[in-house]
Formats: structure tokens, C-alpha cells, sequence
């Protein structure tokens, strides 16, 4: 059994796009303590995740850990990080048929949807994060891109929480938001650019400043420093194999990281036992962020 029990908790999690990255993970793990798990996913991802939500190949994916059964999501809504509102959104996407099929997908309407319809919001994960010209050194990349990447990336936590602070404030036990960082907002890593090791260092103090801002309200912030790890979007980046064997070479354990332990340390960081815990950055990475070579 889970040695953590979460239920009656609400759990928000956002970017989910596929089976295997660390928001799948950690949707599973959240699941199998009792939490409530709401998706909002990018809206050209919603029916992608649908379908592994519900087709009989992707079962084995749904699988939960530490107990029996298969991930329950509640609903799945689209979420645009690109926009604080349904206010902010530009021409161009309000007439794309990707879009405008959807009712809403601003995060201000995301968050108030949710906290109105169960009530409240005891956990936020922050998956998000995307750099269209993550592949170009810093000397190259443009400043739309630049932008792009630190609003989509870092911005969207502050937007989310300033959302979801009337649902989460003062909850029984408090409540708990956690997002995700690399290494690459603090070191030199090469192909982790266009404007992504910047946002993941934005992302980081960003994240102290908001644990300040809103422990009075009885909500705790948090990070998970996450090793290299396979995900499909990695992947997509440049040799990701190369990354996860560069680092298990010169980690204290030396070894690669797995989702499952991302997912461990998330649902340690949501519950009670981390109650005095907020304005850190939890590295989970076999220990070589402590590596000087």
C-alpha cells in the first residue's frame, strides 16, 4: 500500500502529454494515495491523452503503483500556458479549428472551473515547459523566442497559482504545488537553449518568491530537480541516451533516474509529511548535482 494516504485531496495536474513522461508518473502515484486527479493539457494534446486514458493497448501504462488498479482521471481540459485568460488570446488562435472547438482553455478559466466544480485545489503540478528554438546556443536565439520560452515555461506557475489561490488557500492540512526544473537553469548544459535555461532559472526563484507570497495562505511551493530522463520530449531535444550515461557515469549513484522516483518524491512534497517544507528545490537526480566533475 501507499504509506501516504491523500484522499478527499484535489490534485490539478498540468502537461500531460503522453504515457511516459514525469506528469503521467505523477498522476499515477497521486492516484494510488487517494487524490482526485484533474488533467489540462495543451488542446492539441487533449485527445491524445484521452485516448491513453482509455484505449485497451495503453493499459499497461495506466497500471497504478503500490496498489491495484488503473489511473482514474476526473476530466481533461485544455490549457494554452500562452495565456493568463481567455482576455489575452490573439486572433489567430481564437480561428484555429485546434482551439476554438474548446469552450475555454485560458488558465484563469481552467483554475476557476476546477476549483468550482470539486470544490477546491489541494495540489498543483507544474509540468509545463516548452522552447521552440531549444536546439539554437543562447548567441542565436531570438527575443520572441526568448520570451516564448520563459512565459511558457516560468511565467505560467505564477499565473496558475494567482489563479488558484482562492481555491487552495487555507485547505485542510494546506496545499501543496510542486513544479519541475533541470539542472540546466543553474549549469552550462549545451543543448538545453533557446531560452530554456533561462526560464528554468526564472522557475526557480520565481518559485521561492511565490512559497513567500502565499505561506500565509497556508500554500507551499515547491521544485523537483529531475536528472535526464527519456521522455518523448527529450527526446526530441538532441541525444538524450548520451545525457542520462554522461551523468549516471559521475552520479554518487551511478545510475539513471526513473519516472517512478520523480513521481515518489512529487507525492512526498504534496503530503503531510513535508508540511515544513516550502521554497525548495528537491533534486532528483542519482545526486550528481553535487558533482564538480
Amino acid at each position: 500500500m501507499v504509506p501516504i494516504d491523500l484522499s478527499g485531496k484535489v490534485a490539478l495536474v498540468t502537461g500531460v502529454g503522453d504515457d511516459d513522461s514525469f506528469a503521467w508518473y505523477i498522476s499515477k502515484t497521486l492516484n494510488a494515495a487517494g487524490a482526485k486527479i484533474v488533467l489540462a493539457s495543451h488542446p492539441r494534446m487533449v485527445g491524445i491523452v484521452e485516448s491513453f486514458l482509455t484505449r485497451d493497448m495503453d493499459k499497461a501504462s495506466r497500471k497504478l503503483p503500490y496498489v491495484d488498479g488503473e489511473l482514474k482521471v476526473e476530466k481533461v481540459y485544455p490549457m494554452d500556458a500562452r495565456f493568463d485568460s481567455m482576455a489575452d488570446v490573439d486572433e489567430a488562435t481564437k480561428n484555429d479549428k485546434r482551439w476554438n472547438k474548446y469552450p475555454f482553455y485560458g488558465i484563469k478559466e481552467v483554475i476557476d472551473a476546477v476549483g468550482t466544480e470539486y470544490g477546491g485545489i489541494d495540489i498543483l503540478i507544474h509540468s509545463m515547459a516548452f522552447a521552440k528554438e531549444i536546439k539554437s546556443r543562447q548567441l542565436e536565439t531570438t527575443r520572441a523566442g526568448y520570451y516564448e520560452a520563459i512565459g511558457i515555461s516560468a511565467y505560467s506557475l505564477t499565473s496558475m497559482l494567482r489563479a488558484a489561490e482562492p481555491y487552495m488557500a487555507n485547505r485542510p492540512g494546506g496545499a501543496s504545488a510542486v513544479g519541475l526544473t533541470y539542472l540546466g537553469g543553474s549549469r552550462v548544459v549545451p543543448y538545453y537553449g533557446g531560452g530554456m535555461s533561462t526560464a528554468k532559472a526564472a522557475l526557480q526563484i520565481d518559485a521561492a518568491q511565490l512559497a513567500h507570497n502565499l505561506g500565509t495562505k497556508n500554500i507551499r511551493v515547491n521544485l523537483i530537480s529531475a536528472g535526464p530522463y527519456a521522455s518523448r520530449a527529450a527526446k526530441g531535444i538532441g541525444d538524450i541516451q548520451q545525457s542520462i550515461d554522461y551523468a549516471a557515469k559521475r552520479s554518487p549513484l551511478p545510475r539513471g533516474i526513473e519516472a517512478k522516483e520523480v513521481a515518489d518524491a512529487t507525492l512526498f512534497l504534496c503530503s503531510p509529511l513535508a508540511s515544513a517544507v516550502s521554497g525548495h528545490t528537491l533534486f532528483v537526480d542519482c545526486g550528481y548535482n553535487v558533482m564538480g566533475i
